[in-house]
């Protein structure tokens, strides 16, 4: 992260905190600050492709003041929801090694365990699905990934999982706008039925 400082004397490069609503039952989970994204930015999921279709989805669905603007001041606030990361700190090749998620894990647990009542964990990819049950004591291999496919977790909560909204996702057509649309859609309605606020 030193190296990139020095490259980049304006970016953030420090662990990126979690964003959102200090009061949440939707907790979305992706997998680690991007290099010119949220480490460049301070903010989760900005300043990267993959956040104009998660903060604009979720400003659809009522989580969000407003969509996407890439900018970290720009007055966003979140609604019922907060997002963080797997890992807190850009990764070296931007893809975090299994020690790193290891040891950012406590970190994870804690946000879930400040849930709002019972909630929804949104997972972005199959990284942060592992991490989020691994946080919340489970084996991976009783719940294994799949778009679209919901776990019950410790303490009544919800995982959601999605692939995750990157770039490389939306272009291939991996992950469409539909796709991903359908998802958060789910987890308004997962939250609508365990209760009003």
């Amino acid at each position: 992260m030193d190296a990139v400082k020095i490259r980049h004397p304006s970016y953030h490069c420090r662990p990126v905190a979690p964003f959102g609503d200090r009061s949440y039952r939707l907790l979305v989970v992706g997998l680690a600050p991007g290099m010119h994204g949220a480490n460049a930015t301070g903010r989760p999921f900005t300043g990267d492709h993959a956040g104009i279709l998660l903060y604009d989805t979720l400003h659809r669905y009522g989580f969000g003041s407003r969509g996407y603007t890439g900018d970290p001041q720009d007055g966003l606030e979140l609604f019922d929801c907060r997002i963080t990361n797997a890992v807190k700190c850009l990764p070296p090749g931007n893809k975090p090694s299994g020690p790193e998620v290891a040891a950012c894990n406590r970190y994870l647990r804690a946000e879930i365990s400040d849930m709002d009542r019972v909630g929804v964990i949104l997972a972005l990819g199959v990284v942060a699905h592992a991490a989020v049950v691994r946080a919340c004591g489970a084996r991976v291999s009783e719940r294994k990934f799949g778009h679209g496919t919901l776990h019950a977790l410790a303490e009544g909560h919800l995982l959601l999982d999605s692939y995750h909204c990157s770039r490389y996702n939306t272009q291939t057509g991996r992950l469409s706008g539909e796709m991903f649309d359908q998802i958060v859609c789910r987890a308004r309605e997962l939250l609508a039925l365990s209760g009003a606020r």
